[in-house]
């Protein structure tokens, strides 16, 4: 056994649910004396139970309320970059299966076996974001395996967000390895271009969680006018243009987000199809009813309006508050989708406030589709988190 600090779990802990997968440990689950506080955020430890019986090898941050990541179950394992190399074969192996072309995600955290890290693949660069304190502490480790095993050319670490935030990390943007691109990349999907920035966009540049809704929100576009609310860079309104929509309406508060949706459809050459609203989207929505606007498909993807507990009920009110605004747009026997990132609001919570809304808008519909994440960001069945994404669609009658 590696010759590593110990935690241990409180007495009144349940150690059962990491010895069935659960790879968290909460600050309030793990006894922190003065030794525990005093370990380095991202050390390694092993783990025990209230009966000094070992359960795994995690690494800690006594800073975050998530004070132990299950590493691995093996005792004696070497977090190094082998180890690393290693998991993200078996990532790599899955991606290259599902796609064709190099551009998904590559590495989904704790449901790819490295928990809090994020890498995304844009063909010869990838983007990493390390979430936790051990994989920002090994940031440059993760680069050189990341490119030893795909050959990608660049590696860009983006450690911006809220994730960040909770770990106690500070915000960063380095180039790792090679250098960053001097243009935004165009990502081919379901037949449209996304122009994806990866040193100024959101996230990572792009989103390729919803390419699967996108993909099924073309059967409903086809030969229709579509209106794309929270656009960013034109997930939904230019993979619409792509199946045959007769026009797309895309609305973003984001300048810069508007401006890479429209170089996409100049991409596509489909740019006299399109209309970009910069605006806030409550207020752009508000407007287009006032004008009598109507659309055959509406689809709004927000940001997440419930990323904790703590902001669950603010949130469903704010997903209610959208599908209010939404649906007088869409035209009678069209359809409206409705989207949800927030982990904390489940399907059925989400469901709710959406039919509220849509009821609350005057309108009456048939939910006919519910969507997730695509495969590139798998699920670990025991920690909801993963499992985030919620895409909803109905056909609204009246």
């Amino acid at each position: 056994m590696n010759d590593l600090p110990v935690i241990r779990l409180r007495p009144k802990s349940k150690p059962q649910a990491i010895r069935h997968g659960f790879p968290w440990v909460y600050a309030d689950e793990a006894v922190l004396d003065r030794r525990t506080r005093n370990l380095a955020p991202g050390e390694f430890a092993i783990l025990e139970d209230p009966e000094r019986r070992p359960l795994a090898l995690v690494s800690v941050n006594p800073a975050s309320k998530i004070v132990g990541r299950v590493m691995d179950r093996d005792l004696s394992a070497q977090i190094d970059e082998d180890w690393v190399r290693a998991r993200l074969r078996v990532a790599l192996t899955m991606r290259e299966r599902l796609y064709e072309a190099p551009f998904y995600r590559l590495v989904h955290a704790e449901a790819d076996g490295l928990p809090g890290l994020i890498v995304d693949r844009f063909g010869d660069v990838a983007v990493m974001q390390p979430n936790a304190a051990w994989s920002d502490r090994m940031a440059s480790v993760i680069a050189d395996a990341i490119v030893a095993v795909t050959g990608v050319s660049s590696v860009i670490l983006n450690g911006q967000g809220r994730a960040r935030g909770l770990e106690g990390l500070p915000e960063r943007m380095d180039v790792l390895v090679g250098q960053a691109p001097a243009n935004p990349i165009p990502v081919q999907m379901n037949g449209a271009t996304y122009m994806a920035d990866l040193m100024g966009g959101q996230k990572t540049g792009i989103f390729f969680d919803q390419r699967p809704n996108h993909a099924f929100a073309q059967r409903l576009a086809a030969g229709g006018d579509m209106l794309d609310v929270f656009s960013h860079i034109g997930g939904f309104g230019l993979a619409a243009l792509a199946a045959g929509a007769s026009s797309a309406t895309c609305v973003d508060g984001s300048a810069a987000a508007i401006e890479l949706a429209r170089q996409g459809a100049v991409a596509d050459g489909r740019e006299d199809k399109l209309e970009t609203v910069q605006s806030d989207a409550f207020k752009a929505m508000e407007k287009m009813a006032e004008e009598g606007r109507r659309f055959d498909l509406v689809v709004c993807d927000p940001p997440a309006f419930a990323p904790s507990r703590q902001s669950l009920e603010a949130g469903l009110r704010a997903y209610e508050r959208v599908a209010k605004l939404a649906a007088p747009l869409v035209k009678p026997g069209g359809y409206l989708a409705l989207c949800s990132c927030s982990h904390a609001a489940d399907l059925t919570q989400f469901r709710n406030a959406s039919a509220r809304g849509i009821g609350r808008g005057g309108r009456r519909g048939v939910q006919i589709h519910s969507g997730q994440a695509g495969p590139d960001h798998p699920t670990l069945p025991q920690l909801a988190e993963t499992g985030y994404l919620k895409a909803l669609f109905f056909r609204l009658d009246e």
